[in-house]
């Protein structure tokens, strides 16, 4: 429990950030332990970078695996309209945050173990201490006495377009837009601009595209085009085990076959497991987007893309880019979706004495990895093997990190399917793509296992080798 003393205010463990990741690892903390919780963030309410994403947002992936281990997001139930038609609900940003919300009022705080300071700055005390955190309302200061650790749920922060300026220049006469403005524009325009060819500037171009603009309204400026998840093969639940394992098991002998990586890429693509907007174009980068068959062949309808690399200036009459201009206008709506998202940085280790930086231990599956570290916190004493169990994966950016990132999450997953406990709570977790998983498999379920059993190990040779001539 909690204890204050000489106006310093202890506690087992310090959580900075209330985001997706901090909120997770707290869930595993209440739910698993005794232990109690300081919780430090500079937003208003739980949620992170949700609270200050466009409204039209939602999860590219199902609102199954998202979201604390403990409580379901959503409903789980299968979408019968839209172009998600046919998967599982992918939850809005205003469902987020109530989620999130709902989760600390209802759990966490009637819990006794978890107190929670929204809209205050952390700092830490460079003399040594634990530090003390700071209202951005008041200016009021609380120190703290960490009895545990201190765990970094910020290291993987999300940038928001809404929360920073364009980063090239903008005439003042001309009008430039985060996607959060997009459903209060009030008029319409003749002609809008997206910029930026991420998840962001995928969801702009849907969002205009569901509200009538006709595609030839549209411009698309594409600085890099990117690799694409098709959602069919990321959907949870044993509903869809065939077509997740399948997928699995293909790549793996679809690796094996390739000469090279350019020519891996190929066979990914031919055969459907990795998607791309223009089939003319090599893509050169890979953030783990997803998109439904449906989606794309709406993005599909955008023909005037322009690929001269990223925007430089938008001035009265034109837009300035690193490969050349484009010509443009006052009366054109620019919207721009060039912020990076998930910060992409070096990692470092997940335990390193009282500091825990929650990383992602499993390719973008950032909720799972964070409740996975918790419990491995709580479960093993030894720093050494924490960090053998939580290798962190670095976010991808560029094509080659799709072969690095499946590489890696084969490594994990074996050291964790070698361990009886972890692989009992990873099949417990509703976090886990396999969560439900019929536990008398079918024959034709259980091929599809060895299937990717058999082929994984040599499919990280290949793999191996094929990094190995990129340097």
């Amino acid at each position: 429990m909690f204890h204050e003393s000489d106006g310093i205010l202890e506690a087992d463990y310090l959580v900075i950030g209330a985001g997706a990741m901090g909120m997770v690892f707290t869930d595993v903390m209440v739910m698993e332990s005794q232990a109690s919780v300081i919780m430090v963030d500079r937003h208003h309410q739980p949620g992170g970078h949700w609270n200050d994403a466009y409204p039209f947002v939602h999860l590219h992936s199902a609102s199954a695996n998202y979201g604390v281990n403990s409580s379901a997001l959503g409903e789980d139930t299968i979408d019968s309209t839209g172009l998600n038609r046919g998967f599982y609900e992918h939850a809005s940003a205003a469902e987020i945050c109530c989620y999130f919300d709902r989760v600390m009022r209802k759990q966490f705080l009637p819990s006794g173990r978890v107190r929670y300071f929204p809209m205050c700055d952390y700092v830490r005390d460079n003399s040594g201490g634990d530090g003390k955190f700071v209202s951005l309302i008041s200016g009021a200061e609380q120190r703290v006495r960490i009895g545990g650790k201190i765990v970094d749920a910020t290291f993987t922060d999300t940038a928001v377009p809404s929360r920073q300026p364009p980063s090239y220049a903008v005439a003042p006469d001309m009008q430039c837009i985060p996607p959060n403005s997009l459903p209060s524009i009030g008029t319409h325009a003749e002609r809008y601009v997206v910029i930026g060819a991420g998840k962001t500037g995928i969801d702009a171009c849907l969002w205009l595209l569901e509200h009538d603009v006709a595609p030839s309204r549209m411009t698309w400026i594409m600085p890099r085009d990117s690799w694409l998840i098709d959602r069919t093969h990321v959907q949870p639940r044993a509903k869809f085990f065939d077509e997740r394992m399948g997928a699995l098991a293909l790549q793996t002998e679809l690796i094996q076959q390739a000469e090279s990586f350019q020519d891996l890429f190929r066979l990914l693509s031919e055969h459907g497991q990795l998607l791309r907007i223009d089939a003319r174009v090599a893509p050169r980068r890979f953030r783990c987007a997803t998109v439904s068959r449906a989606e794309l062949e709406e993005l599909r309808r955008i023909t005037n893309v322009v690929r001269l690399g990223h925007v430089r200036s938008i001035e009265s009459e034109r837009i300035l880019l690193d490969g050349g201009a484009i010509a443009t206008d006052a009366s054109t709506i620019h919207i721009d979706c060039a912020s990076s998202g998930i910060r992409s940085r070096e990692p470092v280790p997940v335990f390193n004495n009282r500091l825990i930086t929650l990383q992602a231990i499993r390719t973008c599956q950032q909720c799972f990895s964070s409740a996975l570290t918790a419990h491995i916190e709580l479960s093993y004493a030894s720093e050494a093997e924490k960090n053998r169990l939580c290798k962190p994966i670095p976010l991808p950016m560029r094509d080659v990190d799709w072969l690095k990132t499946f590489v890696a999450n084969l490594e994990n997953q074996q050291v964790w399917s070698r361990m009886p406990e972890l692989r009992s709570w990873i099949a417990n977790s509703r976090l886990d793509p396999n969560y439900g998983r019929n536990p008398t498999p079918t024959a034709a379920e259980s091929a599809l296992v060895k299937r990717f059993k058999d082929g994984a190990g040599p499919a990280a040779k290949k793999l191996t080798e094929l990094l190995s001539t990129m340097r």
